[in-house]
């Protein structure tokens, strides 16, 4: 199993976060592109399920899955996004995305009065925590 790349965005399209473990191929797109690109394509289906859906869903858009890889999408009450794309071996991660979330986003994040919730996340410390979570996860291939 392999965790390729993790998106954090918040409630209005700012990309805070980005991190890469195990990508082979990088995108030919300067990297604001990539984060615009990816935002707008997940707000894309987000309204598409919630337009095309047969009966009221609670949860909605949860993962996307292509025939090389699959998008793990979790969204917070205070509207942040997290997107992970992994290989096709990888389940439901949803309480990986919660858990990343409340024990490292928000410990290191909003508890922090030096971070900014509206600006690129340049904190070492929020950084080091989310490698050393993500590698250590199941999910994990070196």
């Amino acid at each position: 199993m392999t965790i390729y790349n993790l998106y954090l965005y918040d409630r209005l399209g700012t990309c805070l976060y980005y991190g890469e473990w195990n990508r082979t191929k990088a995108s030919d797109l300067p990297r604001e592109e990539e984060f615009k690109l990816m935002y707008g394509m997940i707000f894309s289906m987000k309204s598409f399920i919630a337009r095309m859906s047969p009966t009221d869903q609670k949860d909605g858009f949860l993962n996307l899955q292509t025939s090389k890889y699959k998008l793990h999408f979790y969204e917070t009450p205070s509207g942040h996004k997290l997107i992970l794309n992994t290989d096709l071996t990888v389940g439901d991660i949803r309480e990986t995305l919660h858990t990343i979330y409340k024990d490292i986003f928000v410990e290191y994040v909003v508890k922090n009065p030096l971070c900014s919730l509206d600006e690129t996340l340049t904190s070492d410390l929020f950084k080091s925590k989310m490698d050393e979570y993500v590698r250590g996860l199941p999910a994990f291939a070196s």
